[in-house]
């Protein structure tokens, strides 16, 4: 069982002040201690250290909310949106999800992986060790559980963990009714992904151009019958009601909330759900409607953040800039973007033992060349990781 002390650091943790020269006992992919040096246990004096000069360590960042796994580009809708085109003409001429849809349905699982990696690289370049994926981009059974597999298979070729999500509910196939594809693709596919053991949780995009809640309401009874958790894309271009639905299901996220009211974050506070503000969306689309941040941290909801990584909407793969355009796009401040990636976000992965430095949790870690956890929120396009930690292992 593999044994280190990390010495000379300064433990940054969501819910506790900084900590100088601060230690982590590592054993067995396990953080067993951590706190002051002057508070260390003696039986640890023993085990091989390595001195960490007084860099920064906090949990490794999580993200919580990604579309990784895709085909394709829409850089020409980039080009649509500069020249005024807005979210939902883009998704009515033709583009937006099913755009994808069609490129994702002509590639094969070793080319979706193949193209998946690099981005996945890029977000464990800064850290990450734990990371959401979900389909959505086949709409049809085949190809809902080719993503659900290549999702499975970045956990194999990487190392990072993942959580699958099942986001059938994304889009509705051209030429079909909303109902009828629940009920004939949506939901059977879920059943399916469900016994291949393929998928962790259950999404849906509720709004305007895509389900209202009596559809996801079904979706997610579906998900309460498989004992799966379930999500939500809610409030992000309008107000469907998706929030306080997400809210009387117990789901683990609301995601985006944009246009979420302060009735919302009431509800989302009493469910225990928590809001994952996707700053690179709001950006990418030029949205003028910023979360309720105030609202929510009034009546203590958890705020996650996340890239979004997504060919369409946020074609981002820096947990960093996520943190950093939290803050200055939604006024977070950095201390809540850092809880946003770490304790949050894991908590909107329906996962306790990571997310937090503290005794039993997963060794997960970021060593960061910076002095204090502001500096991560503060850079932009500077990523000063100096080392990163997956199960107790540098890597």
């Amino acid at each position: 069982m593999e044994r280190q002390i990390l010495t000379g650091a300064v433990l940054a943790t969501p819910d506790t002040p900084d900590t100088p020269d601060g230690v982590v006992a590592l054993e067995g992919g396990r953080i067993r201690w951590a706190g002051p040096r002057a508070q260390m246990p003696g039986d640890l004096a023993g085990w091989p250290a390595r001195d960490l000069g007084g860099r920064l360590v906090t949990p490794a960042p999580i993200d919580c909310h990604t579309h990784v796994v895709f085909g394709g580009t829409r850089a020409r809708e980039f080009e649509m949106r500069l020249q005024g085109a807005t979210y939902a003409e883009i998704a009515r001429a033709g583009g937006g999800i099913l755009s994808t849809v069609t490129a994702t349905r002509a590639a094969t699982e070793d080319t979706l992986l193949a193209q998946a990696l690099p981005r996945v690289d890029a977000l464990i370049a800064e850290g990450v060790t734990t990371l959401e994926v979900k389909s959505g981009y086949g709409l049809e059974a085949d190809t809902e559980l080719r993503m659900l597999r290549v999702a499975r298979a970045i956990g194999r070729a990487r190392p990072v963990r993942v959580r699958t999500t099942y986001l059938g509910a994304h889009a509705v196939p051209p030429g079909m009714d909303a109902d009828a594809y629940l009920d004939d693709i949506c939901i059977p596919t879920l059943r399916a992904a469900h016994a291949q053991g393929l998928v962790d949780a259950v999404d849906g995009f509720c709004e305007g151009i895509a389900f209202d809640t009596a559809q996801i309401a079904r979706l997610f009874d579906a998900a309460r019958g498989l004992g799966l958790p379930v999500r939500l894309h809610a409030e992000q271009l309008s107000h469907m009601g998706g929030t306080a639905l997400a809210a009387r299901y117990g789901a683990l996220s609301a995601d985006h909330v944009e246009y979420a009211t302060d009735a919302d974050a009431r509800a989302l506070a009493a469910a225990g759900t928590v809001a994952v503000l996707l700053p690179g969306a709001f950006y990418t689309l030029r949205e003028t409607q910023a979360p309720p941040v105030a609202a929510l941290r009034a009546h203590g909801v958890a705020m996650a953040l996340a890239t979004d990584c997504n060919p369409g909407s946020s074609p981002m793969t820096s947990i960093l800039l996520a943190m950093n355009m939290g803050c200055t796009l939604f006024g977070l401040t950095p201390a809540e973007a850092l809880a946003g990636v770490t304790v949050h976000a894991a908590r909107a992965l329906g996962l306790d033992d990571c997310g937090r430095i503290a005794a039993g949790l997963r060794a997960d870690l970021a060593v960061w060349d910076v002095e204090t956890p502001a500096e991560l929120a503060w850079r932009i396009g500077f990523n000063p990781l100096h080392a990163r930690y997956f199960g107790g292992i540098a890597c």
